[in-house]
């Protein structure tokens, strides 16, 4: 069996806990400035983007406290890690981007029923144009550690950072429209309906990939592709076969045969098995975990029932 090393890991949740920490100064301060800018400019689309930005930061904490339970090296208990511990923090995560992105058309439908009000002011479209442009900011920088430390759940909380800026470029429509014609104060409203359809679409993208993790969904056969070239191309490999995999917390971890001349020494075989696990760590870059069962070679084997026979 063969692991990511240790160091490694502890550099990649030092990153995932710095860019945690930016997030949540970030989400503070703009969800206090859209407040302030959503009540003092009497607009309902600006204050639903403040609590929008609020859930944020719920996320964020969350990031916080649960990185290091998931970051925990494989245990007795747990002897394929606590990864899975990543994968739930990620279901929650959509969860609540849903339960938002309900509340906030339900109060926006209820408030197109109510007499209509006086415009909203500029100061609210002030502080809806900053946040576009400072959450698209954190968006990119949080997705760019996320996908470099491979962390589902870094990755999933720059998409509620992304969320939020496009959430509120409806949000400055609406204002703008309800600014220049006062008559249109209802575009507010409807505003706030937006905003939850795209909070809504993003708890959708956050929650399903996690949800198939936790029903343990394979790789891609692309990446399987990769895995089997990637073996076959360790000197003493001659075939490859029962190629099985699962995603934890983000990353995957893989067990096949690889089948050897069966004069081969034992030593031998095990010099082969753990060239395979090296290549495979280093080159794939997304396992974490993996494992090679030895065959002698036999021209008359059969493919394991998860793949088939791949050979030279």
């Amino acid at each position: 069996m063969a692991r990511e090393n240790g160091p490694k890991r502890i550099a990649q949740v030092r990153q995932a806990r710095r860019i945690t920490w930016i997030g949540l100064a970030g989400n503070l301060s703009l969800a206090a400035l859209k407040l302030m800018g959503g009540l003092l400019g009497r607009s309902h689309a600006v204050v639903a983007d403040a609590v929008h930005s609020v859930s944020d930061s719920s996320t964020d904490v969350a990031i916080l406290i649960g990185i290091g339970y998931w970051s925990k090296p494989p245990d007795t208990t747990h002897p394929h890690g606590h990864g899975r511990i990543e994968t739930l923090f990620t279901v929650a995560i959509g969860g609540m981007l849903a339960a938002v992105a309900v509340g906030l058309a339900y109060n926006a439908f209820a408030g197109l029923t109510d007499p209509p009000e006086a415009p909203p002011g500029w100061i609210a479209l002030g502080a809806a144009l900053l946040s576009v442009f400072s959450k698209e900011g954190l968006y990119r920088w949080t997705v760019r550690v996320g996908r470099r430390i491979r962390s589902s759940v870094v990755v999933a909380n720059a998409w509620h950072h992304r969320s939020d800026a496009l959430s509120s470029v409806p949000v400055v429509l609406a204002v703008a429209g309800a600014l220049l014609r006062p008559n249109w104060v209802m575009l507010d409203h409807l505003g706030a309906v937006v905003v939850s359809v795209f909070i809504f679409r993003a708890a959708a993208m956050i929650a399903w990939p996690a949800l198939k993790e936790l029903v343990d969904t394979g790789a891609s056969p692309e990446m399987l592709e990769r895995i089997a070239d990637i073996a076959l191309n360790v000197d003493g490999v001659e075939r490859v076969h029962a190629i099985r995999t699962r995603r934890v917390g983000g990353r995957f971890h893989v067990d096949l045969h690889v089948l050897v001349d069966g004069a081969v020494s034992v030593r031998r075989g095990h010099d082969i098995a753990e060239e395979v696990q090296r290549c495979l760590i280093e080159d794939e870059g997304n396992l974490t975990d993996v494992v090679v069962h030895v065959e002698p070679l036999d021209d008359g084997v059969e493919p394991g029932p998860t793949g088939r026979l791949q050979s030279r």
